[in-house]
């Protein structure tokens, strides 16, 4: 089933006209408290991340590709006669480090080309050192605008960027595109309103492996960063997207932990589908992020009548694979209701 912004606001406007009908019990749109613990308007210090050791740092073949893992995200390079490609580059406190790692097993002594798959810092800590080498730095439109701008996100403990003018992306797409490096062509293109509003997965055809970017874990549940453009039905888009790349063994590489095929990713868009279902009949519901918790907990709701909705998290093994699903139900949820009716 597709849906789509229109939808949700025919329904939505059906709720708000039933929400004298609604029990004391169920709290209406707009309840429930901003996420606990700090107040993102009033941070001022630079996020800096963890810092690492250089043994922290792993390597691993994928698909004739490099994979670097440990710098703050999951990097994917190759080697190339002008240096090299990189994918993403972690934290700036590990670039050292990282950099290091990378030349040493490519072989190569600058960065020739680097992909940003989004703006946020545990991604972007390479783009200095890539300014310096003169390299080509390729994102979305909307990663090169937040790159040159302070931000704040729920998903980091501190302000984000800017980043020196020579360390922001000056190859921006909008919608895909493709380079030929090494004598292979490699693919990237948006992935609209996903994990922010400026995602990008690159492709590698030859060796059939995606880098899939901020939409796409597979140690812990993706988190969408609803005050920066990331949206669940843009999340949910990007599985359709990257499911219509990926074949049943294609490698996938996520933006942190183990490398997962395209079946894989496969199972995990039936499941982000499914909670998007159930968001869309709770949000009619009149339910707030943290009631959305609790309902995929087992509590039952009680509104005109008993609030019934499938709990697609129950006896799903993905749940065991990634964890605490709290942060990603509640911030989902928000990211509907801030697309859907901002206030």
């Amino acid at each position: 089933m597709t849906f789509s912004r229109r939808y949700f606001l025919r329904g939505s406007a059906r709720m708000l006209s039933a929400a004298p009908l609604l029990g004391a019990a169920m709290p209406l749109l707009g309840d429930s408290p901003p996420p606990a613990g700090i107040d993102y308007s009033l941070l001022t210090e630079p996020y800096v991340g963890q810092k690492v050791e250089e043994s922290d740092i792993k390597e691993q073949d994928v698909g004739g590709l490099t994979l670097f893992s440990g710098a703050g995200c999951n990097v994917v390079t190759l080697s190339g006669p002008e240096g090299a490609l990189l994918v993403d580059g972690g934290l700036a406190v590990n670039s050292a480090l990282l950099l290091k790692a990378v030349h040493r097993r490519l072989d190569t002594r600058r960065i020739s080309t680097l992909v940003n798959t989004h703006w946020h810092p545990d991604h972007t800590g390479l783009n200095e050192a890539a300014g310096k080498d003169g390299s080509a730095i390729i994102s979305h439109e909307v990663t090169r605008l937040y790159a040159g701008r302070l931000a704040r996100s729920p998903l980091f403990d501190g302000t984000i960027g800017p980043l020196p003018e020579a360390a922001r992306p000056n190859k921006p797409i909008y919608t895909e595109d493709k380079l030929d490096f090494a004598g292979e062509e490699v693919r990237y293109g948006h992935l609209p309103s996903a994990h922010t509003a400026g995602d990008l997965y690159v492709y590698f055809p030859k060796r059939n492996v995606v880098a899939a970017g901020g939409p796409v874990t597979s140690d812990r549940w993706p988190v969408i960063d609803y005050m920066n453009g990331g949206f669940m039905h843009g999340f949910v888009r990007s599985y359709e997207i990257l499911a219509g790349i990926v074949k049943p063994d294609t490698l996938v590489v996520p933006a942190s932990g183990p490398v997962i095929t395209g079946a894989d990713l496969v199972k995990m868009k039936a499941l982000y589908d499914e909670l998007f279902k159930q968001f869309f009949v709770l949000f009619n519901k009149g339910l707030g992020p943290r009631d959305v918790v609790d309902f995929n907990a087992g509590k039952e709701f009680m509104g005109v009548g008993p609030v019934v909705a499938d709990r697609p998290l129950g006896g799903n093994p993905l749940v065991q694979q990634l964890g605490d699903p709290n942060q990603f139900l509640e911030f989902g949820f928000r990211s509907v209701q801030l697309a859907t009716l901002p206030f």
